[in-house]
């Protein structure tokens, strides 16, 4: 199928090429049914994840990692981008051809906007093109969120998490607007390639997804690294100098003035839905901007779905994937997967060591009522987990709350080397109903950082409230 002719019609519109969408077009298109799939820029075939967000960024965490003392900070950053840059060309073009190669899938590069709510106009290289679909998918993604900070977002220094990644610069003192995920991610990654950083956050702490004492052990990880996270700082204004930029904030009453060759902006992502004309289309949104959604994620109009970021939900990957599933699920199945299925979703913060969490904390656990016994242990006393002396990285902590009355697990912070793998196991048992005890005395390869478990569930002390 080609974009020469000026109209088409298709059994099924995918308007942004994210994991969600892509998975569904390349379903329905192995089934048989007529696709079009639109994608406003050919730098996000496969979407936010392989081009702008999780590949690139985890890379580059490894990338940092591997810079020697003697090495260059400058040579070793610019050398790792353009690294970085050929692993995500080559997964942008896998994605392409995975798709357009299908003899029912068409991809077009263009913008699409609704004329109705069957139809989108698509304004692309070959002139406009008019798509008429029976079903619909709206999975767009998000976008950076700049502040409305005085001098921020008209600031020459100002930078998003794509621009950052994208430039061969390495700055040599980064100011992060943001302690959230992304900002401590990018604040371990350049701190390690060389650039001084400093994190301003306006909560009163970072890491406010775990307990205080998991939270005191990354910050401490943090720190001993050389990033600077002053929590609490209330900035008021941004200033461009002819080589560097003030960032200009207030702390306890006091003003305090930061200087910084780049600031990024990572205060969260909004939904991309700008130019759709969601209005024409009878697509109702949320007071945030997102596409309200059931938990089958349909929309107001029953043939038109939203999957991802531009939802309102999660915004991960993984949840993206699962939305294409309750969507095929809506399309080929029995409809009857939901959004309510989504029990012990795991999360991680690709800080080094990754900070891995799933279920409650301490805290929330003690407020829902529950008598609650902890297993805690720092990784260096660890005996059965002799990989993080291995790979010569003992630091972190592995944190469960655990029911004292039934020993379900209710949930855990896991800093460590491997976090982002052990924690899919720890999730795994959640869902199925697997106590602490069966997990403690499982059998596990060695030596590998999973046996943790049957040391650390063994440090069980109670916490009764």
């Amino acid at each position: 199928m080609g974009t020469t002719d000026r109209s088409l019609q298709t059994d099924v519109l995918v308007i942004g090429f994210g994991k969600g969408g892509k998975t569904v077009a390349a379903t329905m298109g192995r089934l048989g049914k007529r696709v079009v799939l639109i994608e406003r820029s050919e730098r996000m075939y496969g979407g936010t994840c392989p081009n702008v967000g999780c590949v690139p960024t985890k890379a580059l965490v490894h990338h940092s990692r591997k810079r020697r003392p003697e090495d260059v900070p400058q040579e070793w950053y610019e050398r790792s981008v353009g690294e970085v840059q050929a692993l995500t060309k080559l997964f942008r073009g896998g994605n392409y051809d995975g798709l357009n190669d299908m003899d029912t899938v068409t991809v077009i590069t263009g913008t699409a906007a609704f004329t109705d709510p069957h139809t989108v106009s698509v304004q692309s290289g070959d002139g406009r093109l008019t798509v008429t679909a029976e079903t619909i998918l709206i999975n767009t993604g998000s976008e950076p969120i700049i502040l409305d900070i005085p001098g921020l977002r008209s600031s020459q220094y100002t930078v998003t998490s794509t621009d950052l990644i994208d430039t061969t610069i390495l700055p040599g003192r980064l100011a992060i607007i943001g302690g959230g995920y992304l900002g401590l991610e990018f604040a371990s990654i350049y701190g390690q390639f060389g650039s001084q950083v400093t994190v301003l956050e306006a909560a009163p702490k970072v890491f406010g997804l775990v307990d205080d004492d998991v939270a005191a052990v990354a910050e401490s990880i943090l720190a001993d690294e050389g990033i600077e996270i002053v929590v609490g700082a209330n900035i008021t204004e941004v200033r461009d100098g002819e080589t560097s930029a003030t960032v200009v904030y207030e702390k306890d009453g006091r003003q305090h003035t930061l200087e910084a060759d780049a600031i990024l902006a990572a205060t969260g992502r909004a939904p991309a839905t700008g130019g759709l004309t969601l209005e024409a289309a009878g697509v109702r949104t949320t007071q945030r901007g997102a596409v309200e959604v059931d938990e089958h994620l349909r929309t107001s109009q029953p043939h038109i779905f939203a999957l991802g970021d531009v939802n309102g939900g999660p915004q991960f990957t993984y949840i993206s994937l699962d939305d294409s599933r309750i969507v095929l699920d809506q399309l080929t199945g029995e409809g009857k997967r939901s959004t309510a299925d989504r029990v012990a979703i795991p999360h991680t913060v690709f800080i080094t060591p990754p900070l891995a969490t799933v279920g409650i904390t301490e805290a929330q656990a003690r407020a829902a009522g529950h008598r609650v016994k902890i297993a805690s242990q720092p990784v260096a006393e660890i005996i059965a987990m002799p990989r993080s002396y291995i790979v010569e990285d003992t630091r972190g902590v592995m944190k469960f709350m655990i029911d004292a009355e039934t020993d379900e697990i209710l949930g855990a912070a896991l800093l460590s080397v491997d976090a982002q793998e052990l924690i899919n196991t720890v999730a795994l048992a959640m869902r199925h109903g697997i106590r602490a005890a069966e997990l403690r005395d499982a059998v596990y390869t060695h030596p590998t950082s999973t046996e943790a478990f049957n040391d650390v569930l063994a440090t069980i002390v109670r916490a009764d409230t």
